[in-house]
Formats: C-alpha cells, structure tokens, sequence
C-alpha cells in the first residue's frame, strides 16, 4: 500500500486509528485472561509454600520453576518459539487474535508474581485470627488475603499492563496487527518519520493515562 497519494490526516484515520483500537482490543483481552491466569497460580504459588495453607512443595516447586523459566524469555523469542502453540489453540500464527496466545503467556508469569508478592505482604496475624474465628482456607484466601493485598495488587497490575501494552507494540513484527505493526510496516521500514513518531507518543500518552488510573485507584483503595 503506498501513502505518497495520501495525506498524513486520511493517513492517520485509514491506518493508525484502526491501530490503535487494534492495540487496545489486544491489551484489554489478554491483559484479562493473564490477569485471571496470574491470580489463579499466584494462589497455588502462596498455599503450596512452606507453611502455606495447603503446603505441597512439590507443587509449589514445579510451577515456581515454570513460571520463573517463561519469564526468563524476552518475549520477541517467546512469540516465535510458540507458533506452533499459537497456531493449535488459534487456528493462525499471523492477526491480532493469535497475537493473544503470546500475549497472555507472556503477561501471565508477571501477573503470577505480583499476586505472589502482594499475597505475602499480608500480615500473617490477620490470618491467624481468621483461622482462630474458624475460616475456612478458601475464606482466608478471598475474604483476608485478596482483600488486604488490593491495593498492592493494584500498582502491581499497572506495571503489568503497561509492560503487556510494550508487548502488543512488538508482537507487530510477526504481523500481529495494531500500533507495532504501522509503525515497523509504514513507519520505520517505509522511512515515514512521521508516522513512526505519531504512534510513539500515542504509546506515550497511553502510559502516562494507564499510570494516572492506576496511581488514582491505589490512593482510593490504600
């Protein structure tokens, strides 16, 4: 497709407003499905350790093994060495739908960790006197861990989805679609500076309001 007939405006509406809804759509699903992945293992990850509510290391350490190897991958490698992955659950390697497999792979073990961590940082004495008013596991789980730990799971998810927001930008390069795949197609390679910078700072300005939520909400919750 060349731009040479077209100005930057019919430009920016053909290419990068689909982009960009594109990148969004992308952020919003596997930002959710690794959300709920995350919190799922962060769970078994916090009840399987020593001491936890349902101590089984074994477990415990399979899937901390597990998650700390799929972390250890930069996702540009990742993306590439699951294509067959992606293609079984898919049914396609290219398009932002198969873009999501990568996605939620990848953002899960991050999401994984920040539920961990937030997990731990609850004082165990509410725990003990939740066990000593006769909770159950599960009710210490969702009623004294998840709701003390909200507010650090909320700065915690924010990092997560500005960081999975970087991913969408690069899964642009297998043709994954939106805001990556304009700028490495029609900016960088076609030498198009403007679009190139365009979709940067729209990048920027998608951060910085990512951030801004995120910060409000945790002063709300804290």
């Amino acid at each position: 497709m060349t731009l040479k007939n077209y100005t930057f405006a019919q430009i920016f509406k053909m290419l990068i407003v689909p982009a960009f809804f594109a990148t969004l759509k992308m952020l919003a699903i596997a930002g959710v499905l690794s959300t709920l992945l995350g919190f799922v293992f962060g769970v078994i990850l916090v009840v399987t350790e020593k001491g936890g509510l349902y101590e089984n290391m074994i477990v415990n350490r399979i899937l901390d093994f597990i998650v700390n190897m799929i972390r250890s991958f930069p996702f540009i490698i990742l993306m590439i060495s699951i294509i067959p992955f992606t293609r079984l659950i898919a049914g396609t390697s290219i398009g932002e739908t198969a873009a999501l497999v990568p996605l939620t792979v990848a953002c899960t073990p991050f999401m994984a960790r920040i539920f961990q961590n937030s997990f731990k940082e609850v004082d165990p004495a509410l725990i003990e006197a939740a066990q000593s008013f006769g909770a159950s596991k599960w009710q210490i789980v969702f009623k004294v861990m998840l709701k003390e730990s909200v507010p650090s799971i909320i700065s915690g998810l924010c990092l997560a989805i500005i960081n999975l927001l970087g991913c969408t930008a690069m899964a642009g390069a297998i043709g994954a679609g939106g805001l990556g795949a304009v700028a490495l197609q029609y900016g960088y390679q076609s030498f198009n500076l403007r679009i190139m910078y365009s979709i940067v700072v729209i990048l920027i300005i998608l951060v910085a309001l990512i951030q801004y939520f995120g910060d409000w909400i945790y002063k709300k919750l804290k």
